[in-house]
């Protein structure tokens, strides 16, 4: 069975919000029911956001409620909770004039929820400009009132492999870009004429 989207933030709503049990959630979920117990107890992803699954089309309320009522049961995923993948062709991304007035609410969401990316790399995920990306964080946008966070995936503006890719790559150059000050910092210090100064000097 397929795993909902964002499965730990899902996990962490489903605790917070409902009575089933932790081998059901790590069932849905597709983790291990002790990082679900982990969870619970406030040692894992006790600062994130949970991700409701009913109202992002991953489940129903009844089929909670029907799990609930039943620890035996297994929740499941809803038919159509995953988007379609898109094909990734070269050139730049077109979307559909209908979902174009969604990529505000998708930039919202990636700013809020994945820090970590890049200007370029929320462009180039789902086709916009960084102006727009500027002017939604500033809410200067014309449409600012209007935004609300919705995940990219879940509009189809990229699919869950690249935003994946692209939250791995930036994660995997934060160290190297957190090292660059204080080595350039090093190289000054020895590189400068203060360092080889010696009492014999003055």
């Amino acid at each position: 069975m397929a795993a909902p989207l964002m499965p730990k933030a899902t996990a962490v709503w489903l605790v917070e919000n409902t009575s089933l049990t932790f081998e059901q959630i790590a069932d849905f979920c597709e983790l291990h029911p002790l990082e679900i117990q982990a969870i619970a107890d406030g040692e894992v992803a006790n600062q994130m956001q949970g991700l409701d699954p009913v109202a992002n089309g991953q489940t129903t309320a009844d089929e909670i409620e029907r799990c609930q009522a039943d620890p035996e049961a297994r929740l499941k995923l809803s038919p159509q909770a995953l988007p379609p993948q898109l094909v990734k062709h070269k050139g730049p991304r077109y979307t559909p004039v209908a979902k174009r007035q969604d990529k505000p609410d998708a930039i919202a969401f990636l700013l809020k929820s994945h820090p970590e990316l890049s200007d370029g790399q929320i462009s180039k995920l789902i086709g916009t400009t960084k102006p727009t990306i500027a002017a939604v964080r500033d809410r200067t946008h014309w449409n600012s009132p209007n935004i609300k966070p919705r995940h990219p995936v879940g509009l189809g503006l990229c699919t869950l492999d690249e935003l994946e890719q692209a939250t791995s790559r930036s994660r995997a150059r934060r160290p190297a870009d957190a090292d660059e000050p204080g080595e350039a910092e090093a190289e000054r210090t020895e590189g400068s004429p203060a360092g080889d100064l010696s009492a014999s000097d003055f």
